[in-house]
């Protein structure tokens, strides 16, 4: 696996190794070039090493003594390489120096005291954060669809969504992080290996690897399969990131399924995706649990990234799109018709509905695909802007959301 390069600067030869040591047991990178001592000028050879390298984030280490030498380093590489995030590694105790290493172009300030957690957790971000320039870099887009509650149809949408996508634009893998993997029931599959497999052979998986690990289904989708059993462990957000960052290289669309799944993955698939699905249907119980599952999934991150989807759609007067944002405070994005009749024989028989021509569900989940390829990122970021979205700029009143038991069971 490659790992995230690293270019470690610092004044003190005593801390070189330390730093290293701290790099290295975060297992979500690699120090590709070491240096004791930083830059002078725009034309120093250290620049040249760091990029030479392709390092793809530098360390610099801010001594207390003398952190001006070190801020004067960062800012030299902020102006003079490219595309290379930049962590400052020091004292938290001097706020003027804190704000100097920000202003001179740190993304990342870290305590010098800490152990490898903190730089995990950076890098991280960092990882997560390299997915703003999919768009015009060729990585992939990832969708995560989950239920409001059991039985909603996240799975069912998301495996016909993927074959849509794969059908109009090619290279998408679908991912199955729901407990126990249904997705394989879906397509017809018998998969010999699947996420538990990638997670324990991160050490070594390459695009290759990766490649043997999956199953393909008809026209061409790629499956890496959920476990045949629940899973025992939680992988942790390095391995999320190293398996995604492989992911998103070497594919166009990447659509997870975790199902009725709620809990840290959940929550960090969802940010390391582009747009989070949520699937409900127009009842009390769904709405009601859809609203506090947006709230466990935005907590803290200041996002706008789920959407709902409402399954098995019927129209029920004097119940608008306002009345379910206001329930569950994200936006509808799109509905998929009450098609029971030919969704429950298509999963039986393992062919998805959407190859079916003719049918109206198949005809919204392929135009469903066309709105998640066609959606554009937000000031480049990972949150994403639907058409429909664009077009409607008026400001509406919020609307107050009554449901009462008579409503709900129309």
């Amino acid at each position: 696996m490659h790992g995230i390069s690293v270019a470690l600067l610092t004044e003190d030869h005593d801390r070189l190794s330390e730093l290293q040591g701290r790099i290295e047991n975060t297992r979500l990178a690699r120090v590709v070039y070491s240096h004791v001592g930083f830059p002078a000028g725009p034309t120093d050879a250290i620049l040249r090493q760091i990029q030479d390298q392709r390092a793809e984030v530098a360390l610099i280490d801010i001594t207390s003594e003398n952190p001006q030498s070190a801020i004067k380093a960062i800012e030299l590489i902020q102006g003079n390489t490219l595309q290379i995030a930049i962590f400052a590694n020091g004292s938290m105790q001097q706020p003027t120096t804190i704000v100097a290493a920000m202003r001179a172009g740190a993304s990342e300030y870290l305590d010098n005291t800490a152990g490898s957690e903190a730089l995990l957790e950076a890098l991280t971000r960092y990882s997560s954060s390299r997915t703003r320039a999919r768009g015009g870099a060729g990585k992939a887009r990832i969708f995560t669809f989950l239920s409001a509650k059991g039985g909603a149809g996240s799975t069912t949408a998301a495996v016909n969504t993927a074959l849509a996508l794969q059908q109009a634009q090619g290279d998408v893998v679908l991912v199955d992080f729901a407990p126990v993997g249904h997705a394989q029931l879906h397509l017809n599959l018998r998969p010999s290996f699947g996420v538990p497999d990638a997670l324990q052979n991160l050490h070594r998986l390459d695009a290759s690897l990766l490649e043997g690990l999956m199953t393909t289904a008809r026209d061409g989708l790629h499956l890496l399969a959920g476990p045949q059993q629940p899973y025992p462990s939680v992988p942790t957000p390095a391995e999320l990131a190293r398996l995604f960052d492989l992911l998103v290289n070497h594919y166009r669309f990447v659509v997870v399924d975790v199902s009725s799944r709620l809990d840290s993955t959940t929550r960090l698939l969802s940010d390391l995706s582009n747009a989070v699905l949520m699937v409900a249907q127009t009842d009390v119980v769904s709405l009601w649990s859809a609203g506090r599952i947006h709230a466990f999934l935005e907590e803290g991150a200041g996002r706008d990234r789920v959407r709902i989807i409402l399954n098995r759609y019927k129209k029920i007067p004097g119940f608008t799109d306002e009345d379910v944002q206001q329930a569950t405070r994200c936006k509808v994005l799109w509905k998929l018709p009450n098609a029971f009749q030919s969704i429950s024989p298509a999963i039986d028989h393992g062919a998805p509905v959407v190859s079916q021509e003719n049918l109206e569900v198949s005809r919204s989940y392929r135009a469903l695909a066309v709105a998640l390829a066609e959606a554009a990122a937000e000031d480049g970021g990972l949150d994403l802007v639907y058409a429909q979205e664009k077009a409607d700029t008026r400001k509406k009143a919020p609307s107050r959301l009554v449901i009462s038991p008579a409503r709900a069971g129309q």
